[in-house]
């Protein structure tokens, strides 16, 4: 078996995830247009189970998106499930979201130990990696420390992390709340704190969006009094807080600055199926991530 290419270096000149993510979100609000080609959703908008159709969705969700969102959020097993094709649509995909501006946040939610890890990391972070995105959904329940290759190669490319800490599906309580007010979510928690502590130096205070770290956390907006039941302080972790659940899953932007409190500032908040059942017309589309945007805006600051 050939060795895996040793990464190159960061692309000079660019600044670390964590402040091109604030930068955006300044710009464009706080959503994360979530790609997610169901195949429900290629039925309702008239295309084929095709690679051709995955394609023809993909880059219409990013026409909608682009100039009026910081970030997209493809979903890699839909992606996936077409093999090869399926993968080359992504690779264009994330290429061509680099190019109209939009950062990219791959959810592979990738997980291993060792030398594998170390492959994921090359794939989803690596410099020259076609698969290389701004930043990419990690599972630290082999350990966090397992998930060292791709926080050192994020840190060394300029890229970031989502490490999966309080999910929005229910079956997660059984792992994540363990241990009460020592839960496993708590260690996660303070293992990204850590993180970003390293990264950002070891300045202390709560996070602004301008000095936001490079190693965020996937927190559920429906994920409700959670927080404060398991005495979780998300300020201190001082990163970015991908949000799934917010639009069809239940959450409103009303219920984020409940759900977060002091750490709304934050929140990147992800939209998926609220967005794109408004397709496949782009206007359509577009005023649905553009209304979203702004009541994220007004409701989280």
């Amino acid at each position: 078996m050939p060795e895996l290419p040793a990464p190159a270096p960061a692309a000079p000149g660019r600044a670390p995830f964590g402040a091109r993510l604030g930068a955006a979100m300044d710009a464009h609000g706080p959503l994360c247009v979530g790609i997610d080609p169901h195949p429900g959703l290629l039925e309702a908008w008239g295309l084929p189970r095709s690679a051709e159709g995955l394609r023809r969705f993909a880059l219409t969700v990013l026409e909608a998106a682009a100039g009026h969102a910081p970030a997209v959020k493809p979903q890699v097993a839909l992606f996936e499930a077409y093999g090869s094709a399926g993968f080359a649509v992504l690779e264009e995909l994330l290429g061509l979201a680099r190019s109209a501006g939009l950062l990219t946040v791959a959810d592979a939610k990738r997980g291993d130990i060792g030398s594998t890890m170390e492959a994921y990391a090359a794939a989803w972070l690596g410099e020259g990696s076609p698969l290389a995105a701004d930043a990419v959904t990690l599972s630290p329940y082999l350990g966090v420390e397992s998930l060292r290759p791709a926080l050192d190669l994020a840190a060394r490319t300029g890229r970031g992390t989502f490490v999966l800490a309080l999910t929005s599906n229910p079956e997660g309580r059984s792992v994540q709340h363990a241990g009460g007010r020592e839960s496993v979510a708590r260690s996660v928690c303070a293992a990204a704190g850590a993180e970003n502590a390293r990264l950002l130096g070891a300045a202390g205070g709560s996070a602004a969006r301008a000095g936001l770290g490079s190693c965020g956390l996937v927190v559920g907006a429906t994920v409700g009094n959670a927080l404060t039941e398991l005495g979780i302080d998300l300020t201190a972790v001082r990163g970015p807080l991908l949000a799934p659940g917010y639009g069809a899953q239940g959450a409103r932007a009303e219920d984020l600055p409940v759900v977060f409190g002091a750490a709304g500032g934050q929140v990147l908040a992800a939209s998926s199926r609220a967005i794109l059942r408004q397709g496949p017309d782009v206007p359509a589309l577009r005023e649905a991530v553009r209304r979203s945007a702004g009541e994220l805006a007004a409701a989280l600051g």
